[in-house]
């Protein structure tokens, strides 16, 4: 037992530090701002100016919350701090604009064992970015330190976001109709999910992360970094061109974020119960860093499936005359896009090598039937 007093820095928690942080960042998080935006950086509670909610017929708020997973294990091997956060904004923004609605704003919340302030300020500085691009203000975070509980270099990252439509214009299962398009859009490689399994790959074939991979063109740790792709401005701009469909041929009429669970799991939560979506696997071609996690752990493809993105991002269901515009103009914004299949009332037989995928969450929804084979490369 000893005399020494004690404070807070002793005890592990290292305030200063904390400080330091905050003002690395301020200039990140303030070009966030929009006019919306009420108060400065460091108040109680971020607040924004919700008058253009006074315009809304009907005004929904919508929110979300989630973090990037095991994916910080790679960002930690690699020391390479500056782009989690924009996973992290990717699945939490991208999350309430499926149903239409625009962000309002974010909020972050990073726990660690120690404070680093540069570490820190790169994590919020790619919130940061990935906020302006999308078009969300950053109102507020917390940094927490937590000695004992978590090892020094150790931290976890979370963010929630808030946003607003109409009634009268969320887009989900009741405006799906039957002879409805299926449209991908391409992701940017395996966003923030099933790192778990990817991981578990990389230690089973000894992999070195600083290893330099050809079918990549870069390092495997570059590679498993890459940012999650954001999709909230083209998906805006996707309804505010085309609408939500008055005419069941036309507009779009649900999106589907492609997240934990796969492609089929995720676009079934968005049709309605007894319809069935056909998603010919053949339509676009895997990109290589999934057929590297399948050979490198002798995954199956519905493993695979159940676990990654395997190429798509983003699904858009959009009415049949509308389609093909749709795709030009994802294509015309930078992102590659295809059509996947389409809606059906009443379901086809299921053969072999097909599968046949029910809504997931617990919801009550369609279904989605894997057909045909994938190409690689």
């Amino acid at each position: 037992m000893t005399d020494t007093p004690l404070d807070y820095a002793t005890a592990g928690v290292d305030t200063a530090a904390g400080d330091r942080a905050v003002e690395l960042m301020k200039a990140a998080v303030a070009r966030t701002h929009d006019d919306t935006v009420v108060g400065a950086t460091g108040g109680f509670a971020g607040m924004v100016d919700a008058s253009a909610l006074l315009g809304m017929r009907r005004p929904l708020l919508a929110t979300s919350t989630d973090g990037v997973g095991t994916k910080i294990a790679i960002a930690r091997a690699m020391d390479a701090h500056g782009t989690i956060g924009q996973d992290l904004v990717g699945m939490v923004v991208d999350d309430i604009v499926v149903i239409g609605a625009r962000p309002l704003l974010m909020t972050d919340y990073i726990a660690c064992g120690r404070v680093v302030p540069e570490r820190i300020a790169a994590i919020v500085e790619g919130i940061a970015r990935a906020c302006e691009a999308t078009g969300t203000p950053l109102v507020g975070g917390e940094t927490a330190e937590h000695p004992g509980v978590m090892e020094p270099d150790d931290y976890d990252i979370a963010g929630a976001a808030t946003g607003a439509v109409d009634a009268d214009r969320v887009l989900g299962p009741d405006r799906v109709a039957d002879s409805d398009v299926v449209v991908a859009m391409a992701s940017s490689g395996l966003h923030s999910n099933g790192y778990s399994l990817v991981r578990s790959v990389v230690a089973r074939t000894g992999a070195p992360l600083e290893g330099r991979v050809g079918e990549f063109g870069r390092t495997l740790g570059e590679e498993l970094l890459e940012p999650t792709r954001l999709y909230t401005r083209l998906c805006l701009d996707l309804v505010e061109r085309f609408g939500v469909g008055g005419d069941d041929r036309r507009g779009v009429h649900a999106l589907s974020h492609v997240t934990g669970g796969g492609l089929a799991a995720n676009l079934s939560r968005v049709l309605p119960s007894g319809s069935v979506a056909s998603v010919d696997r053949g339509s676009w071609r895997v990109p290589a860093v999934f057929d590297w996690v399948r050979r490198g752990g002798s995954v199956s493809w519905e493993a695979m499936e159940d676990s990654l993105n395997l190429g798509v991002g983003m699904v858009a269901v959009v009415g049949e005359a509308d389609a093909p515009a749709v795709v030009g103009a994802v294509r015309q914004a930078g992102v590659d896009a295809w059509v996947l299949g389409e809606v059906r009332s009443t379901a086809a037989g299921v053969g072999a090598g097909e599968r046949l995928v029910r809504g997931a969450k617990g919801v009550d929804a369609g279904a989605v039937r894997l057909h045909g084979s994938y190409r690689v490369g």
